[in-house]
């Protein structure tokens, strides 16, 4: 139902309520309902509307599972997601880091929450410290180490070793 199908209705049932012959305290409490509806439903849309800031430590707090992959040597980590980070899947984030460059296409870079002596693939950091990033459009030259902040729809990667567990899709580089 549409925000406004439902403001339509709360404001049929307001005067229906008024028409009746209620209590005060009765009709009272029908339009203070009706009110806490019409909040949430207006905080609901204005949170839809605004992308979710996202920080490292909040999805670093991931457990992984080992697996065996046909022609890989050893074990590779697969994310275990919890309730609270599988929420953000599909959503569109917010989130800022330092970049390392991928490919020369400029269609996809790395966003690490650590430099990248730190960082996963050359320091002590976990597999949850990167997110793969899928420009929108190709994007300008990143240098190693820049920070940046990078707005898109996130997707959780919990079943392809071969990716890193985090993605993050149409995404545009955020200006502040």
């Amino acid at each position: 139902m549409s925000a406004t199908l439902l403001i339509y209705h709360c404001f049929i049932i307001i005067r229906y309520a008024a028409s009746l012959s209620l209590p005060t305290v009765i009709r009272q409490i029908i339009l203070l309902a009706i009110l806490g509806v019409l909040a949430v439903v207006s905080f609901s849309f204005q949170l839809a509307k605004e992308p979710i800031q996202l920080n490292w430590m909040q999805l670093q707090r991931v457990p992984t599972r080992p697996v065996q992959i046909t022609g890989v040597d050893g074990l590779l980590p697969l994310p275990v997601f919890p309730a609270v980070i599988k929420a953000y899947d599909g959503k569109v984030i917010e989130i800022d880091g330092y970049i390392i460059p991928m490919d020369k296409t400029g269609k996809t870079v790395v966003l690490s929450g650590y430099a990248l002596a730190e960082c996963f693939f050359c320091g002590k950091a976990g597999p949850a410290s990167v997110m793969t990033i899928k420009l929108k459009k190709p994007s300008k030259y990143y240098k190693t180490d820049q920070i940046a902040t990078f707005r898109g729809r996130l997707v959780l990667n919990n079943n392809d070793p071969k990716e890193l567990f985090y993605i993050l899709e149409n995404a545009i580089e955020v200006q502040y």
